[in-house]
């Protein structure tokens, strides 16, 4: 159960551009981990953990059976300060290395200190595994007494595996196996993107600076960078083709030992999800492609003058929007505003990030791609990272992720156990924020162009919220299913690709030669297989709970933050009853996806 520092992921596509032009971009101050690498409160940190590690197998092994609930209640606590230091680690370790990924002694301090935790972790390989064949009546016994009652819903989710658990041999050598399966792979993957180079009218760029002149007001731009990274991912396909051979047929070889009967349940295990809620949501969206995508992108083609839209096409902005660069300053106000407009306390708990070294938002050279709120501990605050550029979708990256560290900041209460979100739910709060932000600003446009401007906006983000990451998630679904018969070359991968790309976009797209290596540079196919579902989890679920605030229910705010506290204490069913909603009745998506057509509705009627 110890946890592993998160992979970064895609909220947004920044580009690269000097911090002096946004005003004073914030740098981390990691010293609330640690003061320096070698820092004597590392070392000792190490130390004590290999010692806690080796005294907690040597006092429980065996034994789990047997305790009662004060014994249990120990046993807890031991296991909770160990997750607590061995994550305080790997935190310090993995945020000094996403701030530079090309840096060679941040890669190499990384690299030795997860090698040593999973070295003094393996002990505790037991726990699960002992604690899953704790008979039931025994076990419903223990967790009946008040004294570890509250923990209960992390340890049924942990005894949901029961039935796809390995012996402890198995399992052990799958811990240490870990550090140069899946997590080396992610590494090469990483350190690969970070360093490829793009060309752009004369121009040398990384993939952040390349991907954001796809939305660049000049077409002629916005084409040259499309066919420039489908280059550069041509010319890098195969690498990437053999990183997802390998990472699928990993993954298959041991959802076969565990006998897990789909690819994806270990995912909705995770997110204590039902496989057919997660169904209900792929189906209700897929159904919805021509209402939506398919509906947008035609109109979008009309605003644009022309007949097809080209991929270069799909994120520009509207002829009549004006550039302009928002600054640092203004980016903080308008999500602060946003937030203490819902709640001032949402804003009071917001703040300190700004001031006090929690977020890193510069670009910089060898940082990771995109954006992430990483919770680090509970003992500590959650590090927020951007790579902001002043444009619009940079704002509402900033209250995306400040959302996320809203959320971490209130459900650090309930513990290293217990305060982690099931990602179906992570994203509730990080969308919530960027739909406040949303309507604030929405509220403030002064003309129907400015208005117009904001919706098209605000639907493009929700079309690559829910559509984009639904054909995501079915082209992982095609991609583990064709590398169960066999191995993948790079044309089948791209084949796959492209056999969800026009079902999403719609009849009115074209594509360029190229556009099938689009997937290689993807991080969550690479880093958390059926990761992307939860966006459009989040985003369905947050459009109901924004209709259900709208719509004047009482005591909203104080339910809402009831919700973010809960962590991961709750199943989604008990957090969202309070509201009204269930996300296992197949009309609630319905009703987030009516949200995004009344969008669309009142951009067509502005046509009219």
């Amino acid at each position: 159960m110890i946890r592993s520092f998160p992979a970064p992921k895609f909220d947004a596509a920044p580009a690269q551009g000097g911090a002096g032009e946004f005003g004073a971009l914030p740098d981390w101050d990691l010293s609330d981990l640690y003061t320096a690498p070698d820092a004597p409160e590392f070392l000792h940190d190490m130390a004590w953990l290999e010692a806690a590690c080796a005294s907690f197998a040597k006092d429980y092994e065996g034994q789990l059976a047997d305790l009662d609930a004060a014994g249990m209640a120990d046993c807890i606590a031991r296991h909770e300060a160990i997750e607590t230091v061995a994550g305080r680690i790997m935190s310090y370790a993995g945020l000094r290395y996403y701030q530079n990924t090309t840096d060679a002694e941040r890669a190499k301090f990384m690299s030795d200190a997860g090698d040593k935790i999973t070295s003094f972790t393996t002990p505790l390989v037991f726990f699960s595994l002992e604690f899953n064949r704790i008979d039931d009546a025994r076990y419903e016994a223990v967790f009946a007494d008040p004294l570890v009652a509250r923990f209960k819903p992390v340890f049924d989710r942990m005894r949901a595996m029961k039935p796809y658990q390995l012996s402890d041999e198995l399992e052990k050598f799958l811990h240490d196996q870990s550090v140069v399966g899946a997590s080396a792979w992610n590494r090469l993957f990483d350190e690969t993107t970070a360093a490829l180079q793009f060309t752009v009218q004369g121009e040398t760029l990384n993939l952040e600076a390349t991907t954001t002149l796809m939305s660049d007001h000049d077409r002629g731009k916005r084409e040259a960078a499309a066919r420039e990274l489908a280059r550069v991912f041509g010319q890098n396909v195969k690498l990437f083709a053999r990183v997802h051979n390998t990472l699928a047929k990993e993954k298959e070889v041991e959802d076969r030992w565990r006998k897990m009967p789909t690819p994806q349940l270990g995912r909705h295990l995770s997110n204590h999800v039902e496989p057919e809620v997660v169904e209900a949501l792929r189906n209700a969206v897929v159904a919805a492609y021509p209402r939506l995508s398919h509906r947008y992108y035609a109109l979008k083609a009309k605003w644009l003058g022309l007949e097809k839209l080209q991929v270069w096409d799909r994120n520009a902005p509207l002829p009549s929007e004006t550039p302009r660069k928002i600054l640092w300053d203004e980016a903080k106000a308008t999500v602060l505003g946003a937030y203490g407009a819902f709640s001032p306390r949402m804003a009071e708990i917001a703040q300190p990030f700004f001031d006090k070294g929690w977020i890193d938002a510069g670009v910089k050279p060898g940082k990771a791609p995109g954006a992430f709120a990483h919770p680090t501990v509970t003992t500590v605050h959650p590090y927020v990272m951007l790579n902001y550029l002043g444009k619009p979708r940079d704002v509402m990256t900033l209250a995306h992720e400040l959302g996320h560290g809203v959320h971490q900041v209130l459900a650090a209460k309930q513990g290293p156990m217990l305060s982690d979100t099931p990602l179906t739910l992570a994203e509730t709060a990080s969308v919530f924020g960027e739909m406040l932000t949303f309507r604030a600003l929405l509220d403030a446009a002064k003309t129907p162009a400015e208005r117009k401007q904001l919706l098209a906006g605000k639907v493009e983000d929700m079309i690559n919220t829910v559509v984009r990451q639904i054909a995501f998630y079915d082209f992982e679904c095609k991609l583990h299913a064709a590398r169960a018969q066999g191995e993948l070359t790079p044309e089948d991968i791209n084949a796959l690709w492209m056999s969800v790309q026009a079902e999403s976009l719609g009849p009115v797209f074209e594509f360029m030669p190229g556009y099938e290596t689009f997937w290689t540079y993807i991080p969550h196919f690479v880093h958390s297989p059926f990761y992307v579902y939860a966006y459009a989890f989040g985003d369905g679920l947050v459009n109901a709970l924004y209709a259900t605030y709208a719509a004047g229910l009482p005591d909203f705010q104080t339910k809402y933050f009831e919700m973010l506290e809960a962590g991961g204490s709750k199943h989604h069913k008990d957090l969202l009853a309070p509201f009204g909603l269930d996300a296992s009745d197949p009309a609630f998506w319905d009703k987030g996806l009516s949200m995004i057509a009344g969008l669309i509705d009142e951009l067509e009627a502005m046509e009219a």
